[in-house]
């Protein structure tokens, strides 16, 4: 059976050129496309690489590689990252692993921002499947979720909590995490405007308008997908 993540972080490869800044999220994906710059022996002594994620930065580390903090970065070349779910115009839900605030960080950076996956990630339009996740600021915890309970009446709500800790899920930046889950589509654009703008919410994983192309691998093969205009 074709590994479909392998195909597509290989067309991914192709838009690495040496001595770039390259940027890389999680997943196994980012992973495959780690590994490929690792053995480039050319490429991985020249290119520099950033990350959003913790265990890909281990990993980036562990195989040697020119591994730079995102707090000294400025500019990125490219940044390759997968997501959960994407729509025709590269809008993305990026909801699994808590660390959207620095994904954004390093995607808002790049002159290209690349998602990439298996093409069971595209959909005609962003659903319900997956919750927007937001990082919420400790001290502002209870007026945020006052205030989204209020605004969105029909959504589920929920501080995220630890399955091998009591207590609450903490972000890589000693923040909370809650999922909102809704029952009716939202209007995505409006959306993302509203919950960035209550006080005490850090960041959503909403990616609204920002990705370049997507990347994705299928029965039917490799496909780059652009923006429509």
């Amino acid at each position: 059976m074709a590994d479909h993540k392998l195909e597509a972080a290989k067309a991914a490869f192709k838009f690495i050129k040496t001595g770039q800044t390259i940027g890389l999220g999680a997943g196994t994906t980012v992973l495959h496309l780690a590994n490929m710059i690792g053995q480039d022996e050319d490429l991985a002594r020249s290119v520099v690489l950033v990350s959003s994620s913790f265990k890909t930065n281990t990993y980036l580390q562990e195989q040697g590689l020119n591994v730079k903090p995102a707090s000294a970065t400025k500019y990125l070349d490219v940044y390759f990252d997968g997501c959960d779910q994407f729509d025709q115009q590269l809008n993305a839900l990026k909801s699994g692993g808590g660390i959207h605030s620095t994904e954004k960080i390093l995607a808002s950076m790049a002159a290209e921002f690349i998602l990439m996956g298996d093409d069971t990630k595209f959909v005609p339009q962003l659903n319900t499947t997956y919750p927007l996740v937001i990082e919420i600021l400790p001290q502002a915890l209870q007026i945020v979720l006052a205030r989204l309970r209020s605004t969105y009446l029909d959504a589920n709500i929920k501080l995220r909590i630890g399955d091998q800790k009591d207590g609450a899920v903490i972000s890589d930046n000693g923040n909370l995490l809650a999922d909102i889950r809704f029952t009716h589509v939202p209007q995505w654009q409006q959306l993302n405007i509203d919950v960035k703008m209550i006080p005490g919410i850090v960041e959503h994983s909403l990616f609204y308008g920002m990705a370049t192309k997507a990347i994705i691998a299928g029965e039917n093969g490799v496909r780059i997908i652009t923006p429509e205009l």
